[in-house]
């Protein structure tokens, strides 16, 4: 086991706890994920939550805050404006790319087997959030860490179907694994995200094929590198607009 595993699960399992694990499954979901990696970036509960010009910081370690942020960013620009000024601020962000799905039982409280998702989470997947703060992601303060993750989702068996799991709720999300960790410090790195099998010009749907995601992703990626001068709109194919990149040419 890899050290950031092993440490991610010593973390979870202090709060926790394996034998009050299934009594805390459903602190709301997300919760458990924030709190989690919280106490995984900053173990010392004397630097979690501390005020800062009128709001409170998830982590500040006296030179750095740091913001564990699972969805929202749009809440966090008045945070953004208050602490960037000051203080250095990376935002970490998780992203499920693999899922075991365990199912709750809401009469018994029996817990099903663990079974893999066939969902899987991408990087692409912070598009759509980056876009919320694109105003601030050119400042030297800010970084963005994307942590795509290995989670334990739990869902209550009270959907739809013979078998209640069709538009069931979600319970809660436990992390297992940090996979992979993506770093944005400048809008320059946003073109890691541009496949390399992507020809000039392009349209939307050409650029999400490449990317294996789904074309308001791709929409939302192409107006984020349009908003930074890296993309531009050249023509038409069709009714479809073409877009080159302008640090390739």
């Amino acid at each position: 086991m890899d050290t950031g595993k092993q440490r991610l699960l010593e973390v979870r399992d202090k709060l926790l706890g394996e034998e009050r694990l299934r009594a805390s499954i459903g602190t709301l979901s997300e919760k458990t994920t924030h709190m989690i990696l919280k106490n995984y970036y900053e173990p010392d509960v004397d630097k979690q939550e501390i005020p800062i010009e009128g709001y409170v910081a998830d982590i500040f370690t006296g030179q750095e805050i740091i913001e564990i942020q699972t969805a929202g960013f749009g809440k966090m620009r008045d945070k953004l404006e208050a602490f960037l000024p000051e203080y250095p601020v990376t935002i970490v962000h998780p992203i499920a790319k693999k899922k075991r799905l365990i199912w709750i039982d809401q009469e018994t409280g029996a817990l099903s087997a663990p079974h893999k998702s066939p969902k899987k989470g991408s990087a692409y997947d912070a598009f759509l959030e980056l876009y919320r703060i694109r105003d601030y992601l050119a400042d030297r303060h800010l970084k963005v860490k994307l942590l795509l993750m290995e989670l334990e989702e739990y869902k209550l068996l009270n959907g739809y179907g013979k078998d209640r799991k069709i538009r069931a709720s979600k319970y809660d999300r436990i992390p297992i694994d940090i996979m992979e960790e993506i770093v944005i410090e400048r809008p320059e790195d946003l073109m890691q995200f541009v496949p390399l099998e992507l020809e000039e010009p392009f349209t939307v749907k050409e650029y999400a094929k490449a990317a294996h995601i789904n074309d308001r992703l791709a929409s939302l990626a192409i107006k984020l590198y349009q908003y930074f001068g890296m993309m531009e709109h050249t023509g038409k194919k069709g009714r479809a607009y073409l877009y080159e990149i302008r640090d390739r040419k």
